[in-house]
């Protein structure tokens, strides 16, 4: 694994864990690459529980046991020189940097592809986000557009619902939210996947509510910073992921997208001086 590609891997898993293999979980990101040097039973004293809950927080997390748990631990590269944590840059630098360093551990390329060909050929895209996820919503309804799809972006929850309801089909939600469990977020993921859409969730963590209502879940993001700040990593992996699809859709759709992309540029041009 690349650095920080096993912490990734790790957090966006966290989120479906139980208490005692969540501090099993918690242990593997506090030790970083010293877990090479820790025994199961180590690992075990450090959690405050058993041998055997080790092992089934490895499988939880993707690892076929502590062993190769042990050796993607080892693989990773020596961490960074420890930071002044009162510096608010250092730590927002290193977690944007952590956030986008585990993109590689943490996204299916099969769902990033899967997902690009679904919007390429849908008859309409709903993108439904709210709060801090909403800046991303706006850049990804955006660009999709630029490149020729119909897009819709909602401005409230209802009017959400309500275009969630009404879609036609093929057509396709992409719904981005940081923690997967805003309401107003997943009843519009829900109400499309009724009506007969697939879903695209972008989001932090594997198991959420959101990801139970998605038919592909790209994951990215970084821990929280603090409270009302927890998003300021994961934009940017978010933002990541969105442009990865553009990429994407761009290849697919071939000549309409150039031509839409042409199109989008000569408006960008004659709104500047």
């Amino acid at each position: 694994m690349k650095q920080n590609s096993l912490a990734a891997a790790v957090r966006a898993r966290l989120s479906g864990l139980h208490d005692a293999e969540a501090r099993v979980a918690q242990v593997v990101l506090d030790q970083g690459a010293g877990l090479v040097h820790l025994s199961v039973s180590d690992v075990a004293r450090l959690a405050g529980t058993s041998a055997s809950t080790v092992v089934r927080a490895c499988r939880r997390l993707g690892f076929g046991g502590y062993q190769e748990l042990k050796i993607a631990s080892a693989r990773e590269a020596p961490g960074p020189e420890p930071q002044d944590e009162s510096d608010p840059l250092a730590a927002t630098v290193r977690a944007a940097r952590d956030a986008l360093g585990g993109l590689g551990a943490t996204l299916s390329r099969e769902g990033l592809s899967a997902a690009a060909e679904a919007l390429s050929g849908a008859a309409r895209v709903l993108v439904a986000a709210t709060g801090l996820s909403g800046a991303v919503a706006l850049d990804a309804a955006y660009r999709l557009r630029a490149l020729g799809l119909p897009v819709d972006l909602p401005p409230d929850p209802l009017t959400a619902h309500l275009a969630a309801e009404l879609l036609p089909e093929p057509s396709v939600c992409l719904a981005i939210s940081h923690s997967g469990a805003t309401r107003s977020t997943v009843d519009t993921a829900r109400r499309a996947r009724a009506a007969g859409a697939r879903v695209v969730a972008i989001t932090s963590y594997a198991s959420s509510p959101l990801a139970e209502e998605s038919t592909w879940v790209l994951v990215g993001g970084g821990q929280d910073l603090v409270f009302g700040m927890e998003a300021v990593a994961s934009r940017l992996a978010h933002l990541t992921i969105v442009d990865t699809l553009s990429m994407i859709v761009l290849g697919l759709r071939g000549g309409a997208a150039e031509r839409a992309v042409s199109a989008s540029a000569d408006v960008t041009a004659s709104h500047s001086y």
